[in-house]
């Protein structure tokens, strides 16, 4: 399935509503959605995210989990069955997470503070050490644990899983959520 240059466009400036199941056992946080994730109505969705493949890398999931056209009841059961949910520091679409200003991710990071404290998952792993450096007012950030302002919640930080990020490869993204999901008893 595709979409058209328009149909993604229309979509910018539009948000997709959080995998919040319960219990909520690791909350996966993205820097925000792209066009592709709204129009498609599943997050991570954007061909070429490495997400779900880093997911089945890990052994997280059974499948390997292709949301380009949206979820099947059997992808979400797979998540939302380990307690695995998925949010944004800014929920609002952007062709780009660079599109996004610092200003979008200290506000964030004011919104995950109060879904974090609704909702109580046992470990936060947010996707992206630029976007957690900014938003936790931490510029010396680097992957992996972090000390949580959240009392009896773990924090981590992993690489974005954007096709985007050369940086880090399959491997190394499955090695980093391993590592969280199993701290989150996954």
């Amino acid at each position: 399935m595709g979409f058209t240059r328009d149909e993604l466009e229309a979509c910018r400036g539009r948000s997709l509503p959080d995998l919040l199941p319960d219990p909520l056992n690791l909350l996966f946080v993205g820097i925000n959605p792209s066009l592709w994730t709204i129009a498609a109505g599943a997050h991570f969705s954007r061909p070429g995210n490495r997400f779900y493949p880093a997911l089945y890398e890990a052994g997280i999931t059974d499948t390997r989990i292709n949301a380009a056209a949206g979820f099947t009841d059997a992808d979400l059961r797979q998540l939302t069955d380990r307690g695995i949910g998925i949010t944004n520091l800014v929920p609002v679409a952007t062709a780009r997470a660079d599109e996004l200003d610092d200003a979008d991710l200290i506000a964030g990071r004011a919104r995950l503070d109060a879904l974090v404290r609704e909702h109580h998952p046992r470990v936060v792993a947010v996707l992206g050490v630029g976007a957690y450096r900014t938003a936790f007012h931490d510029r010396k950030a680097k992957v992996g644990r972090q000390e949580s302002p959240w009392p009896g919640i773990e924090l981590f930080v992993a690489p974005n899983p954007s096709g985007l990020n050369a940086h880090y490869r399959l491997a190394d993204l499955a090695e980093s959520y391993g590592e969280i999901a199993r701290a989150a008893g996954i």
